[in-house]
């Protein structure tokens, strides 16, 4: 078998070791659920060669949780009703600022319906709302002000989120109750997420349809602002009225909570986002546990969770259901990004379920201010970046994934991320780029030194997609005990030193099993596949 190659002989630079065909084509345990995440850890480390990282989780910082004075503030005492007609903003913001005043403690939101504007959050104060208690944000867009504030890693002008916070120290959110943010108000729909009935239902709505037929628009002004190069993008020169054109288009995050410390996320369901449903900024210190993330399938950029700079965070036993990336890591953008300088790091993610996402654990490709210190999972883990970008994503340890039916790849780095839907391509832009050597700037952004481990997959298009730049290769990435049943098998181009340790490939397509392109110090030990494979590697432009 190992004499098949296509092109030229296996080089020096291409290391082999015990090699197994094998015909068990059904050995994946058949797998309930969705996508499981086990353990995701960004984190600092200490020695490469130490087989096993469990040691790393050990030297995280400890994570502050906030704690508060027994006193509650129960919203009814403010005027507060529960008849999911009137809205308590009032009551709630008077609730909130009582609480801080008074040196904190617990706003009680008590069972029933209560309809809102958007809240900001106090120092000291803990938003709990009891079981069957449901906050609903209103749909009257008047209510939400339009706000300087960062958006996908750039400065932006935006409508305030329904909850905010900034600069605050000692908050939470917990409980059993559900948060609301009516997100079919704010929300564009496309046509061929939808069945007929569907579609003809939203169009029955009101709301306005584009040119083409193709997406449904709450009202005219959003699909005004959608027509808007960089729409909401912060101008220098422009003030906040000068978005008001296109407010409805800027469309908020449910919880957005910036350059605070010591928060807790706990008990709470979130649901229907009109965009990105938890989005902390430049954080510190967060604890996020037992949450439950919902947003309709085929919701535009409804995101579960983004964390975006921020510091010493947990994310634990919470599921994840919505319209986007489940679980992300943002770094910022561009130049902007890389001026700010600071990366996410020391943030812990573990036993945590992902449901139908894009993407279930993603670095994203607003990583300007580069990723370290992380520990963790249609997309099962995915790290996308492009030129321009620049930043380091390194020192990245996840293990004991298990995944069901992705609709792309199971694991995947990307330095050509095109901003295309994975779920509709089968994986990311497969029309090979344009490959070019540029010079390395401080825009070039860099993969490396990222250690998987302890991976099922049970169906996807491609069980490891790996394409690096020409001027700055993906380097130093280690895959072990890995054992994913796909279409496809490998694909490495424009990388090096790529460890590929006990992997089990059951593939479909077996011409090649592994695919690689200009990719150098690839090792493999112990790697299965299937015995009738036509054909194992195939080596092109390898380097030296």
């Amino acid at each position: 078998m190992l004499n098949k190659l296509r092109d030229q002989p296996i080089r020096s630079n291409l290391k082999l070791k015990h090699l197994v065909p094998t015909n068990n084509m059904n050995n994946i345990q058949k797998l309930k659920g969705a996508i499981l995440v086990g353990i995701l850890q960004f984190v600092s480390f200490q020695s490469f060669s130490q087989t096993d990282l469990s040691w790393a989780i050990s030297n995280l910082p400890k994570v502050e949780k906030p704690t508060f004075k027994a006193d509650t503030f129960n919203i009814i005492k403010y005027g507060a009703v529960s008849d999911g007609i009137i809205l308590n903003s009032k009551s709630i913001h008077d609730a909130t600022e009582d609480c801080s005043i008074k040196s904190g403690g617990v706003v009680l939101i008590p069972a029933g319906l209560w309809s809102t504007g958007p809240i900001v959050l106090n120092s000291n104060v803990n938003l709990h709302l009891q079981s069957d208690a449901v906050l609903s944000f209103t749909k009257d867009h008047s209510q939400y002000k339009l706000v300087q504030t960062n958006c996908e890693g750039l400065d932006a002008v935006r409508n305030e989120s329904p909850i905010s916070g900034t600069n605050f120290v000692n908050i939470a959110i917990t409980g059993k109750g559900i948060i609301d943010g009516n997100d079919d108000s704010w929300r564009m729909v496309k046509k061929e997420k939808l069945t007929a009935s569907q579609w003809d239902n939203v169009v029955a709505s009101g709301g306005v349809v584009d040119p083409k037929g193709r997406i449904w628009y709450p009202s005219e002004q959003s699909l005004k602002g959608s027509t808007l190069k960089g729409a909401g993008i912060l101008e220098a020169g422009k003030f906040l009225k000068d978005y008001e054109d296109n407010k409805d288009f800027l469309r908020p995050n449910l919880i957005g909570l910036a350059s605070s410390k010591k928060v807790l996320l706990e008990g709470v369901t979130f649901q229907n986002s009109p965009a990105w449903n938890v989005h902390p900024l430049m954080c510190e210190n967060l604890t996020i546990s037992d949450i439950r993330v919902r947003n309709l399938w085929y919701g535009q950029n409804g995101d579960g969770l983004d964390f975006e700079s921020c510091k010493n965070g947990m994310i634990e036993n919470s599921v994840f259901d919505v319209g986007d990336d489940g679980i992300c890591i943002e770094l910022g953008r561009d130049a902007q990004g890389r001026k700010i300088a600071m990366p996410t790091e020391n943030i812990l993610i573990k036993n945590c379920t992902v449901y139908h996402v894009h993407d279930s654990c993603v670095v994203r490709s607003e990583m300007s201010g580069g990723a370290k210190n992380l520990f963790g999972t249609d997309i099962g883990l995915r790290f996308k970046t492009t030129r321009g970008r620049g930043g380091i994503v390194e020192k990245i340890y996840i293990k004991n994934i298990t995944m069901k039916d992705s609709a792309s790849e199971a694991i995947l780095f990307n330095m050509y991320y095109a901003a295309l839907d994975p779920v509709v391509l089968k994986g990311e832009n497969r029309e090979a780029p344009k490959v070019d050597l540029l010079p390395v700037t401080e825009e070039t952004p860099q993969f490396k030194d990222i250690y998987v481990k302890n991976v099922v997959c049970n169906g996807a298009e491609t069980a490891v997609f790996i394409r690096g730049l020409r001027e700055r290769k993906i380097n130093n990435i280690h895959l072990e005990n890995i054992t994913i049943q796909a279409k496809k098998g490998i694909e490495s181009q424009d990388a090096k030193d790529i460890s590929f340790k006990y992997v089990n490939l059951i593939v479909k397509e077996t011409t090649p099993v592994v695919d690689v392109t200009n990719s150098s110090g690839l090792s493999f030990d112990g790697l299965k596949y299937s015995k009738n494979a036509a054909l194992l590697f195939n080596i092109k432009g390898a380097s030296s």
